[in-house]
């Protein structure tokens, strides 16, 4: 979520609020964070182009050293420029930019200091926060339930931006690698901003297969036992190319 975006003049191998060199509260160079920010607004702008939030509802960040960028609140994601880049520390210090962080800052610093996440993507998508709101866990529908570690957790509501959230939130991801936060949304998290959109969009896409499914009067649809998605996360982390 963000505010209004500047439009300010990068110095060469900087951007505005980024040394090139390192500096107090700030351990990663200027050109690394201006590469994490570039992905970082490319990949909020995916989230609206795919129909995961409407408007500047959801929120985007990425480690690089001790630094986490983050979108900023209120402003939309098509006005984000080089020059709005943001940053806090670990502690949530805004060592970055001028813009206001998102308000679910305390969240996205949870997930970074109790886990190995790089990056977090959190969304308003239809069809999972339709889920939250009728179960406790989403039903294993599919085997791609196994890439999240394991059946996908709801987190119990609490106001949006609060450190109750936050710590139901990581209740939830206890093992996993999202989850689905009750009356709000999705949070996952990965090695890096593709791998943390990739599982957001996958459990948008389990949990509108599960919906269809379960909207065919007279039937249930078949689940997997924990067996079977054991052996499928097994298979799993072999998928893909090698290096």
């Amino acid at each position: 979520m963000a505010e209004e975006g500047g439009t300010g003049q990068e110095a060469e191998g900087a951007v505005r609020g980024v040394p090139g060199t390192r500096g107090e509260g700030f351990t990663a160079p200027g050109e690394e964070v201006a590469e994490a920010w570039a992905e970082l607004v490319a990949t909020a702008r995916r989230t609206v182009a795919d129909g995961l939030v409407v408007g500047t509802s959801g929120n985007v960040s990425v480690r690089v050293g001790d630094t986490v960028l983050v979108t900023p609140s209120g402003v939309p994601y098509d006005r984000l420029t080089p020059a709005d880049v943001m940053g806090v520390d670990l502690e949530g210090r805004q060592v970055l930019g001028t813009l206001v962080p998102t308000s679910e800052l305390p969240l996205h610093l949870a997930v970074y200091r109790t886990t190995d996440a790089r990056a977090v993507v959190h969304t308003h998508a239809v069809h999972a926060t339709a889920v939250s709101t009728l179960v406790d866990e989403l039903p294993a529908i599919h085997y791609m339930t196994a890439a999240l570690g394991g059946p996908v957790r709801v987190a119990a509501y609490a106001t949006y931006g609060t450190p109750e959230l936050a710590g139901n939130t990581l209740r939830a991801l206890d093992g996993r690698t999202g989850c689905l936060m009750r009356n709000h949304g999705t949070l996952t998290h990965g090695a890096g901003l593709d791998q943390a959109y990739d599982r957001t969009a996958q459990l948008e896409w389990m949990c509108r297969v599960w919906l269809t499914a379960s909207s065919v009067p007279g039937l249930a649809p078949a689940l997997l036992s924990r067996e079977q998605l054991a052996e499928a996360g097994e298979r799993l982390r072999g998928y893909g190319q090698r290096g």
